[in-house]
Parts: structure tokens; C-alpha cells; sequence
């Protein structure tokens, strides 16, 4: 999928006023491509992500948006209609999420719905609400996790949900297949960000033992991750799709 004089490309990211979210904006930006990213609470940070796209030529976007709150989608489906010049998009990545680490003994069913909510029932129904809205053709991107292959104690829920984004990837790329859109989930390793509240930013100790058990000899940036994305949708991901990307420089290799 690329820029054309007749098409450009418009992406939409959830939660993009940060992290890998805000990399993968900008990084969709510098290919080309226009952007409405959703954030739920920082506002602010998404009008600094919107200068940044504006900054790099290209058009962005910024509209509020809670993924646990399914009955607001079809609003927020109307919304974005308004954004867009052909009332289509082309690229969705579902990434916007939450952090848990919590033994399996001790999680809670409140805690056990909140991580499940976030990670999987949001973006299956609202993949499903804004279907309509992806261009035929289209890509898909979900946010997995290389915790789905490496265990890591008090991540079991956590990773549990992300497990199930996985094969709900797999069923997406199928069944919408006969539109043409794809559908691909990258995991990324460990990224020092403030997902979490900076659990890995924050702690020496663990990123000494992710850098240790990575093949790579470091800890990846928000960049690494963005820029994985908009290679996949924008340049070579055609002929990719129901696949589990991971991007963890090689974690437990």
C-alpha cells in the first residue's frame, strides 16, 4: 500500500499519544500516510503527536476514545466518518492497552475482566464496528506480546489475553480475506516506556535480565516497533497475513 497522487493512505491508531502507539504514528507519517490516532485520557500528549505529524507533512488527527466502552463505538465510528475525505481508512492497529502483573493466585475476576476487556473484547468489536470504514485492501495490525511465547511470572492474565488477540488475529485475516484486507499481529519483547506506569523503564534489575536473554544485546525502542509497522502495511505486507510478527531482538533464542 503506497502513496499515490490520487490516494493517500490514511492510518487509524489507537491509543497513539504515546509509546509505541506515538512511534508508529510518526513512523506511518514519514511513509506517507495521514493519521487519527485515539487516546483516553491525554489529550494533551495527542495534540503534541498531532504537531509532530503536521511537522513531518502530513495530516493528523486526534479523537478521544475509551476501547472498554463498546457502547460508544458507533459514535465514535461516526466521528472518524467525519475525518475522512472517501469515508474509508486503510490501516487500523489495535494498540492502545493496559498493564497487569498479577500472579494467577492472586488476580482478581475484576482484574481478570479489565486485562480481557482492554486486550481482546475492545478490538474485536471494534474492528467489527468500523468494518465498514476499512478500504478493501486493507490492513490490520494487532498488538500481541513475546510473552505469548516466553513465560514470565505475574504475566499469566496479561499474557493469557494477549494469546487470545492472536488467534482472533488469525480468524480476522481469514474471513476478511475476501475483501482483501489482511490481517497481522506483531509482539514486541520488552520496551522501556511508561506502559505500565515505566515497569520496565524504571527497573535496572529487569532490563538487565531482558537485555541478557536477548539475542540482540539490547533493549528495543518505540521506533524499533513503529517502524516494523509501517513497513508491514505500507511496503511489504501485501502478501502477509494471519502471521504472528514478533519483535523482541531475540528474546530466549
Amino acid at each position: 500500500m503506497t502513496t499515490t497522487q490520487d490516494h493517500t493512505p490514511i492510518a487509524l491508531i489507537t491509543g497513539g499519544s504515546r509509546g509505541l502507539g506515538r512511534a508508529t504514528a510518526l513512523a506511518l507519517a514519514a511513509a506517507g500516510v495521514d493519521i487519527v490516532i485515539t487516546y483516553r485520557t491525554g489529550e494533551t500528549q495527542a495534540r503534541d503527536v498531532i504537531a509532530e505529524i503536521d511537522a513531518l507533512g502530513r495530516r493528523g488527527t486526534a479523537l478521544p476514545l475509551d476501547t472498554t466502552d463498546i457502547a460508544s463505538f458507533d459514535a465514535f465510528s461516526g466521528a472518524l466518518s467525519r475525518e475522512l475525505p472517501d469515508n474509508t481508512f486503510d490501516i487500523l492497529v489495535n494498540n492502545a492497552g493496559s498493564a497487569l502483573y498479577s500472579a494467577l493466585e492472586s488476580t482478581t475476576e475484576a482484574e481478570f475482566d479489565q486485562v480481557f476487556a482492554v486486550h481482546v473484547k475492545g478490538p474485536f468489536f471494534l474492528t467489527q464496528t468500523l468494518l465498514p470504514l476499512i478500504a478493501d485492501g486493507g490492513r490490520i495490525v494487532n498488538i500481541s506480546s513475546a510473552l505469548t511465547r516466553i513465560s514470565f511470572p505475574g504475566s499469566g492474565p496479561y499474557a493469557s489475553a494477549k494469546a487470545a488477540i492472536e488467534v482472533l488475529t488469525r480468524y480476522q485475516a481469514l474471513e476478511f480475506a475476501s475483501r482483501g484486507i489482511t490481517a497481522n499481529v506483531i509482539a514486541p519483547g520488552g520496551v522501556p516506556t511508561d506502559f505500565g506506569n515505566g515497569h520496565l523503564r524504571s527497573n535496572p534489575a529487569l532490563q538487565d535480565i531482558v537485555v541478557k536473554g536477548t539475542a540482540l544485546g539490547r533493549l528495543a525502542t518505540p521506533e524499533d516497533i513503529g517502524q516494523l509497522i509501517a513497513g508491514l502495511t505500507t511496503a511489504s505486507g501485501h502478501w502477509v497475513t494471519g502471521q504472528r510478527i514478533e519483535a523482541s531482538g531475540g528474546v530466549g533464542l
